[in-house]
């Protein structure tokens, strides 16, 4: 299992209000110990430059979601490294659990998901570890901040 800490990230402190799915950006932003609303405003900047078709083509924002190339991009600016621990075929290997995860600051992606564990701590505004089942794609290691 994981310890849970229901945290925002910042996000209300940074006057955001009502809800978003702003997964990656609270995130990064509990991880690496930045303010919300400049992981926001990068992210942001980072959704308008890229080369995307359809309803987000062009639009400034990281309310509703943030395309992997954008946050990756963003992660690896800040000195983040990127472990997979799952390929195709390999099946789930790693667990949003503390004994599965290593310590340190860390960004997790789960599925339609991204969340921050620090130390083994889960820190996000739900629980999102379904009792230590859910699969862990990867995580980004953020120097301390």
């Amino acid at each position: 299992m994981i310890e849970f800490v229901y945290d925002d990230g910042g996000r209300a402190d940074a006057g955001f209000r009502g809800s978003a799915g702003d997964c990656v950006t609270r995130a990064i932003a509990i991880a690496s110990g930045r303010p919300y609303g400049e992981v926001y405003e990068a992210l942001a900047d980072g959704m308008a430059r890229s080369r995307t078709r359809g309803r987000a083509a062009g639009k400034r924002s990281a309310r509703n979601g943030v395309y992997r190339p954008v946050y990756d991009r963003y992660l690896r600016s800040i000195g983040a490294e990127w472990t997979p621990t799952m390929e195709i075929g390999s099946g789930t290997t790693v667990h949003l659990r503390a004994d599965e995860l290593p310590p340190g600051r860390l960004v997790v992606r789960l599925s339609r998901h991204l969340a921050a564990v620090i130390d083994g701590v889960l820190h996000d505004t739900g629980d999102c570890s379904r009792d230590g089942t859910r699969a862990v794609y990867g995580y980004w290691r953020l120097p301390d901040a």
